[in-house]
């Protein structure tokens, strides 16, 4: 088990160049109103990549178009693989351009998970991952905090499933703001689990009183732009670079209290390319 992330941490610097991405959850209901408009926005702030959480009411063809025509890739999307046929799913990734079909934990809810639920879900990822390699594509999981909560024995879920899923089929997507959020380190992980890390959700969060693991809405953290809560990304993004890991998605939590999506964004962007 890692220990707990120290809530400042000193500042170093980063390799330039890296590149930044954009998980396009960060904007749904923007998208949702005007797909191109919202694409062609993203782009002109200095995004060049995206990670789609679903089409806004697409087809994967007519919003790969979409994305052709804003000048946006797309190297991973988000998809609904713990409850729908996996090959028209597949397809879709194929068709956006994505190399990753990433997903969240495959419980119903998430609540109080055993240790037992956790192990039964890396069998699932292992296979999901069998399959998605079949197909051409890598599988990778995405955390929040809730995983990170004491099981029987003050193991950890998150663990639970790096230790019980094959390196070759499962890759993991490491949500940092989720992460420090339930009170654990980036870097210990990285370093613990060498390797296994190939792309990273990058968000920020209002400082809170102690560590959360509950995603209810009295219990999880408020979101907040980068350098405008309380994670110091410098040292993470460092140590991410020095893991191997280049791809990195933006994504803040709504409800967006101080300004609009797009303009939050725009915050977050430029916080990172001044590190």
């Amino acid at each position: 088990m890692c220990t707990r992330l120290t809530w400042a941490q000193p500042a170093q610097l980063l390799p330039a160049g890296f590149p930044i991405g954009l998980q396009l959850y960060s904007v749904g209901d923007d998208l949702q109103k005007d797909v191109p408009g919202t694409l062609r926005q993203i782009r002109a702030l200095g995004y060049e990549r995206v990670e789609t959480a679903g089409f806004a009411g697409l087809t994967a063809k007519a919003f790969r178009t979409q994305l052709d025509q804003a000048q946006l890739v797309c190297p991973s999307t988000h998809l609904p693989v713990g409850s729908s046929e996996l090959g028209p799913l597949f397809e879709d990734a194929h068709v956006v351009g994505a190399r990753y079909v990433v997903s969240s934990a495959l419980f119903s809810k998430s609540g109080d998970q055993t240790f037992d639920d956790y192990r039964t879900m890396a069998d699932r990822l292992n296979d999901l991952g069998r399959k998605a390699k079949a197909a051409g594509l890598q599988y990778a999981y995405h955390n929040h905090n809730f995983e990170f909560r004491k099981l029987d024995g003050d193991r950890i879920g998150y663990d639970v499933l790096l230790k019980h899923t094959d390196p070759e089929l499962v890759a993991f997507e490491l949500d940092c703001g989720w992460i420090v959020a339930a009170g654990f380190s980036p870097i210990e992980y990285f370093s613990q689990y060498s390797g296994r890390y190939r792309m990273l959700h990058i968000k920020d969060f209002v400082a809170t009183k102690g560590p959360s693991t509950s995603l209810a809405k009295e219990e999880r953290p408020q979101g907040a732009e980068l350098g405008r809560g309380h994670i110091h990304y410098k040292p993470i993004l460092l140590a991410a670079a020095n893991a191997g890991i280049h791809d990195y998605y933006v994504e803040q939590e709504p409800p967006f209290l101080d300004m609009p999506a797009l303009a939050a964004i725009k915050v977050d962007y430029q916080y990172l390319r001044t590190l």
